[in-house]
């Protein structure tokens, strides 16, 4: 019987954020995974077809993480209950509820004040000379949106926005370990913060997304006062990092590729096209977490009851089996079914919005800067850490 290529899988290790792909590479060779992390088992699942297979498999696996320890944060925020970490019933309920301002048609209405958001934007850059694809319109475009969304002051933006990043860090946090101090910090701030604007749109309603949401609470709904933060914490996460990643990265993969660069500079209507290529070629989220419900098979591997599932999405978008010539970035791919997103009921509800603020933004620059290219043509770009998302820090941009 022939020896299992041994794998590395260190996440939190700089040099794998920078390239993780090769890593993937040898995980794609073969069935899951099950390795030992110390305190946990940890299976890693990274075919295309298993993955699938994982994220729809809702009988043996949940979304629901274990308990968190007795020393881990226990304030008014209960992170765990959103539409990320809770299984159905409740799942339906709550993703109904949130659904009603992520329609097809309320999102078309947003995209005249998301092209103003980026017009601005690159007017300054446009004055300035300078501009940093990431730090100046991916870090700010999706932010301001989601603000308005939730009706939080402009003035606001940049506190919301570390708000965000730090919930994001929460994230990188294994499931069932303490949560550090800063994060717990910024928790308080954050439940402070939205439990005054809960009781201010409760007297006062207006057209956000908030308001909409008390009243389905004070109406006999589903929502708890607990689920009004969560759902307000999963937006400002949901609504903002995957999107100023997906710009990031996308930006990148571009320059990267120059031909692909000239095809859609010579033909817009690949911009549709060109943006699911940057998610399945280099996607915003890593992978996602499942939780054995009791000991699965899956691709011929026994996955058992007290292992997490680590659910390999950049993975399973370089399957050869899936995708012909994977490490290739085509902005022309057909059919291109990538997991960016998710799959099933955990599908991301944000899709719609991410995908509408990408086509803008990627927009609006090409119709700016007809040399729009890296500053530094050897930049290395360093990558956040974390080990749920991929994004980029910092890409600075000539535009002459």
């Amino acid at each position: 019987m022939a020896e299992e290529t041994p794998i590395y899988f260190n996440p939190w290790d700089p040099a794998f954020r920078d390239n993780p792909y090769p890593h993937y590479g040898v995980l794609l060779a073969g069935p899951p995974r099950v390795v030992d992390a110390g305190a946990f088992k940890i299976a890693l699942v990274a075919r295309y077809a298993d993955v699938v297979r994982v994220m729809h498999d809702h009988e043996h696996f949940s979304n629901m993480g274990p308990p968190p320890p007795p020393e881990a944060y226990q304030g008014r925020l209960a992170v765990s209950r959103n539409l990320l970490g809770t299984d159905p019933p409740v799942h339906s309920q709550l993703r109904r509820l949130v659904s009603r301002d992520f329609t097809p048609r309320r999102i078309r209405e947003l995209e005249p004040r998301i092209h103003k958001i980026a017009v601005g934007i690159l007017d300054r850059a446009e004055r300035t000379g300078e501009f940093d694809v990431v730090k100046d319109l991916a870090n700010v475009l999706p932010v301001t949106v989601i603000a308005e969304m939730l009706g939080v002051p402009v003035e606001l933006n940049a506190t919301f926005k570390e708000w965000s990043d730090k919930l994001v860090d929460a994230g990188n946090n294994l499931p069932g370990t303490p949560t550090p101090p800063d994060v717990i910090k910024t928790l308080d701030a954050l439940t402070d913060y939205f439990e005054s604007e809960i009781e201010g749109r409760r007297k006062n309603p207006g057209p956000d997304l908030v308001s909409a949401l008390v009243q389905a609470h004070d109406t006999g709904d589903v929502l708890s006062s607990a689920d009004l933060l969560n759902f307000v914490s999963l937006l400002l996460i949901a609504g903002n990092e995957t999107t100023t990643n997906l710009i990031g990265n996308g930006t990148l993969a571009l320059m990267r590729n120059p031909d692909q660069l000239a095809l859609l500079y010579s033909n817009r209507g690949l911009l549709g096209s060109a943006i699911e290529e940057m998610l399945r070629y280099d996607g915003p989220v890593q992978s996602t977490a499942r939780f054995p419900k009791q000991a699965a098979n899956v691709g011929g591997t026994e996955i058992p009851a007290d292992a997490i599932a680590f659910v390999v999405l950049a993975a399973a978008n370089r399957d050869p089996a899936k995708f012909p010539a994977p490490e290739e970035f085509d902005i022309t791919r057909e059919p291109n079914e990538h997991v960016a997103f998710g799959e099933g009921i955990h599908f991301c509800i944000g899709a719609p919005l991410a995908r509408l603020e990408a086509s803008v933004a990627f927009g609006a620059m090409l119709d700016r800067f007809p040399n729009l290219r890296l500053k530094d043509p050897e930049l290395k770009p360093k990558y956040k850490g974390t080990y749920i998302l991929r994004g980029i820090e910092s890409l600075p941009m000539a535009i002459d």
